[in-house]
């Protein structure tokens, strides 16, 4: 077999790729579920989700069919809670467009909400075996060194040479092993540091262990805005209920939550519960912070409690708190509080 880089990784690839329950179909649906699970998320995170979430909507039809709080309680704990309202609502859309059946385009699978190019790349070249690459940040590592380009892979004109150059290697070979040659090599031998090229299966093709430098590149640099908050966070309970609310629009959208209010005191936070929602709070005590990061943001949750002299509308016992869709920074303000109580 003549030797180059596609044949030897393509080798390397179909005797020690990992083994993952998506990789046993060439389902595109539920390729398209897990490739939406792994962005931002571990591969061993998402396995369980990945199993519970197929295992109750086995078809498109059924996703489209469930109540986006029922998606969203699968999605639980999961993170980046938009991908599921986006599931749930594409779900429902291939049903009234393409009489339920996942498109089978490179076109319309872009065309599809919350579906970017390299998720459509890896839909279709994982599921139909077409021709089309999936540039994910394994990849723009691996490539950055493989031809020492010393471009920022950060930049968008970075991403479309290397989606370029990634196009011209699949010609005339096995794109969903090559692909996924690709994304198993940068998970597990061309990593960010300490890149372990004595066991790269296209080490004899990389200039930049060539030339010395596959300990430098890629060049990634990102101008990230990271805010920092500060929420007075209220465990407002009335006998042995807790008030939850369902968030609005944006960030951890229609799931629940307890109130919290971006204030420097727990009394400020008293008045404006109390303007917002006509009811009197009493304080109880305070429980130390808990901290959530988000990609772009943290937040520093201080935890007080109150109480109320009469119950609202949105009030849940513990067993019923377990049965609805509760934010990750949420459920940790409350596993705190219950430890601390």
């Amino acid at each position: 077999m003549q030797k180059n880089i596609q044949n030897n990784l393509i080798t390397w690839y179909n005797k020690n790729h990992r083994h993952f329950p998506w990789r046993e179909t060439k389902n595109p649906y539920y390729i398209w579920i897990s490739e939406i699970m792994l962005q931002q998320t571990t591969t061993e995170a998402v396995i369980p989700y990945y199993t519970r979430f197929i295992e109750t909507f086995d078809t498109i039809d059924k996703l489209a069919k469930a109540s986006l709080e029922d998606v969203y309680k699968l999605w639980e704990g999961l993170g980046y809670y938009r991908r599921a309202k986006h599931i749930h609502e594409t779900a429902q859309f291939i049903c009234e467009n393409f009489h339920g059946q996942f498109p089978a385009t490179y076109k319309d699978i872009l065309n599809l909400k919350g579906i970017g190019p390299y998720t459509a790349g890896a839909i279709c070249s994982i599921a139909y075996g077409m021709s089309t690459p999936a540039i994910d940040g394994n990849v723009l590592r691996i490539i950055s060194r493989l031809y020492a380009l010393t471009d920022n892979i950060a930049l968008t004109k970075t991403q479309k040479k290397i989606s370029q150059i990634v196009s011209e290697l699949l010609i005339g070979y096995d794109a969903s092993s090559f692909n996924q040659g690709l994304m198993d090599l940068g998970a597990t031998i061309c990593r960010p540091l300490n890149p372990q090229c004595q066991n790269c299966p296209i080490a004899a093709f990389c200039k930049a262990k060539e030339i010395g430098q596959q300990k430098v590149l890629p060049i990634s640099i990102k101008n990230i805005k990271h805010k920092e908050l500060n929420y007075i966070t209220g465990i407002i309970t009335y006998q042995d209920q807790y008030l939850m609310i369902q968030n609005p629009a944006g960030l951890l959208e229609n799931l629940y939550g307890f109130i919290q209010y971006e204030l420097e005191s727990p009394y400020r936070f008293m008045e404006e519960f109390e303007k917002q929602y006509h009811l009197p709070l009493s304080l109880v005590s305070y429980h130390g912070q808990v901290k959530h990061v988000f990609t772009h943001r943290t937040w520093h949750m201080h935890i007080y409690h109150f109480t109320l002299s009469h119950p609202y509308n949105t009030m849940y016992h513990l067993e019923d708190i377990s049965q609805i869709p509760v934010s990750t920074a949420h459920l940790k303000v409350l596993k705190h509080y219950l430890k601390q109580k």
